[in-house]
């Protein structure tokens, strides 16, 4: 093992220990401030907590190894942490029948601890990437090809020094005239054990096709034989941007190209319990506010108060959207999109469009799951008929539930479509949240919208 990974080695060591120390210290806090818990049975307690987490550690410890860590990947790691401590802990407590700690003090510790292991986390993950850009704790890698792939992967690799990667060169059976990197070209794949085991190489990165059994089979021998971590790249098109999901048939690993992560159960359940309560919740106090715009609606112009339209939703299927009506009554409230100086609204009608209350009614859509809080805004069916004849992936964006709001709408993309390209950005932003939704995500979008009221939006009308 090379200094540099024993040194590496102890730095990930000393993360971990400093998520002991949290513990142990919040434990300590909420104990000793609350008055209701009993006398602590000497060192027993503080032994079954740091047992507790043993378990546990091996997994967290791979937080402080990742190159990139997502919040909603941090989150997720953090509830896990303290849902299968809590199991752990409790599970000890009551065996050795010390079972007199309150349940508070658990939900005030566990709160608490995750809180701020996440925080931690957080900012160790900072300090290593800081770390690695000073040219320390990094990693000794040989790109085994020379292919476009190989080339786009150093670029990643270079993109941010944070990662630690340190590319030594690149092996291949031959170096292509077309070949972008040829000062980094070591030479062919006989030569490559030896300069592995000369410049203590740590990973190989192989993007050779898979189907060449003699030279993946020798990389793997050269990887096995001197301990050297091995990655296999697969070579998928420059224009395949987008995240994938891996998943198999058989013996045989398949890329999906649409990663959509609503598409797991898990997912689905968490995003329609919340917008089950939160929807429940607003229309237990809706009267408050759809009582007094509804009387102004009735006083501004003649018509009903609930302007309803059949739009379309998930999977393509049409619903009846709800909306306060905010136009006076015409015979092409269905085919024409209302504009900023549109003649059709009223007073009342600009005044609720612009601060989004005219969109209010829709939670009773999402209450009864046509809709839900957070998705692509739901289109009348003429747009629909219109710009899937236009727009290629426009169908996409109804692959999840319409929403209130949305990725697009948060980004400026609200409101009149007079030209194709708005359009066209719109699905872009619907696609990418479709792709990467995480309830983080969902909270993020709902946030910026609320804020959004009280600042003034030129798209907004």
């Amino acid at each position: 093992m090379t200094a540099k990974n024993r040194h590496s080695r102890y730095f990930h060591r000393a993360l971990t220990l400093v998520d002991f120390v949290i513990l142990n210290v919040v434990f300590f806090v909420v104990t000793f401030m609350n008055p209701d818990v009993p006398e602590i049975h000497g060192r027993l307690v503080w032994l079954l907590l740091n047992i507790a987490y043993i378990p546990v550690a091996r997994r967290v410890g791979k937080i402080h190894k990742v190159r990139a860590l997502p919040m909603d990947r941090l989150v997720l790691v953090a509830l896990q942490a303290g849902g299968s401590h809590a199991l752990a802990f409790i599970c000890l407590l009551y065996l050795m029948e010390l079972d007199s700690i309150p349940w508070q003090v658990f939900v005030e510790f566990y709160g608490i601890s995750i809180l701020l292991l996440s925080l931690w986390w957080l900012l160790s993950h900072s300090l290593l990437k800081r770390y690695r850009r000073n040219g320390r704790s990094y990693t000794r890698v040989v790109v085994v090809g020379c292919s476009p792939t190989a080339e786009r992967l150093l670029f990643e690799m270079k993109s941010d020094p944070g990662f630690g990667y340190r590319c030594q060169g690149f092996f291949d059976i031959y170096c292509p005239p077309s070949f972008s990197e040829k000062e980094l070209y070591i030479g062919t794949l006989d030569r490559l054990e030896d300069f592995v085991v000369n410049n203590q190489t740590d990973e190989i990165f192989y993007t050779i096709t898979g189907e060449n059994r003699e030279a993946i089979q020798l990389i793997l021998g050269i990887c096995e034989k001197h301990m050297v971590k091995f990655h296999y790249v697969p070579q998928i098109s420059p224009y395949l941007t987008r995240k994938f999901r891996l998943d198999a048939i058989g013996q045989i690993p398949v890329l999906e190209v649409r990663n959509n992560p609503l598409e797991r159960s898990v997912n689905r359940i968490m995003k329609r319990s919340f917008d089950l309560l939160f929807s429940s919740a607003f229309l237990v106090v809706s009267p408050v506010i759809f009582i007094p715009i509804a009387i102004a609606i009735k006083l501004s112009s003649p018509g009903p108060v609930f302007f309803k339209q059949m739009r379309t939703g998930y999977k393509g299927r049409d619903f009846l959207c709800w909306k306060f009506r905010t136009m006076k009554v015409n015979a092409q409230a269905d085919t024409l999109q209302a504009s900023e100086h549109d003649p059709r609204k009223t007073k009342l009608g600009d005044f609720l469009r612009r601060t989004s209350l005219d969109e209010l009614p829709q939670f009773i859509n999402v209450f009864m799951g046509d809709m839900s809080i957070v998705g692509p805004r739901p289109h009348m069916l003429k747009h629909t008929e219109d710009y899937r004849r236009l727009i290629g992936q426009y169908m996409v964006r109804h692959l999840i539930k319409p929403g209130i709001t949305g990725w697009a709408q948060v980004r400026g993309y609200r409101g009149q479509t007079e030209e194709l390209w708005q359009m066209e950005k719109r699905v872009e932003h619907d696609i990418w949240y479709i792709e990467h939704w995480s309830f983080l995500l969902d909270m993020k979008i709902i946030v910026s919208t609320v804020l959004g009221v009280f600042s003034k939006d030129e798209n907004a009308f």
